[in-house]
């Protein structure tokens, strides 16, 4: 197939996909007589794993080693250890997403209910003193 009907198949751009080809994810191709490339079935398959890799947090060059060798072998206790190095990474960012939204929380919160008679002076070293003790509260629990 031709990289039209290609790009319309996957969902990715015409130059998105000459670039991974150009980047070595994607195999060479073979050109027509007329310079046209002209793509396989399994470019569709392919460039499936690279865009969900992608979107899964994977660089290029993390996908490019995790991608079958010339043979079209899959290394797969190499591609085994990246994904689960992959969900631990992914656990580690939810947790200080977790963290952040709380603390963000707590400032919104003591924002609002602030005492109405503190001097607007005072008011953020106030906030940062309850984002201090609702931090040492934390950390007293985990």
């Amino acid at each position: 197939m031709k990289i039209g009907e290609l790009a319309r198949r996957t969902g990715l751009a015409a130059s998105r996909i000459r670039f991974y080809e150009k980047s070595g994810l994607l195999s060479t191709v073979e050109r027509r007589e007329n310079g046209y490339r002209q793509y396989g079935p399994e470019a569709l398959w392919m460039l499936e794993i690279i865009a969900s890799a992608q979107s899964a947090g994977f660089s290029l060059d993390e996908i490019r080693s995790l991608l079958p060798d010339s043979k079209a072998t899959w290394q797969h206790d190499a591609l085994l250890e990246s994904l689960q190095r992959k969900v631990a990474e992914i656990e580690l960012l939810q947790q200080r997403l977790a963290q952040n939204k709380a603390r963000l929380l707590v400032a919104i919160d003591t924002m609002k209910n602030r005492p109405e008679d503190m001097a607007c002076a005072d008011r953020p070293q106030w906030v940062l003193d309850q984002l201090r003790a609702a931090g040492a509260d934390g950390a007293q629990r985990d």
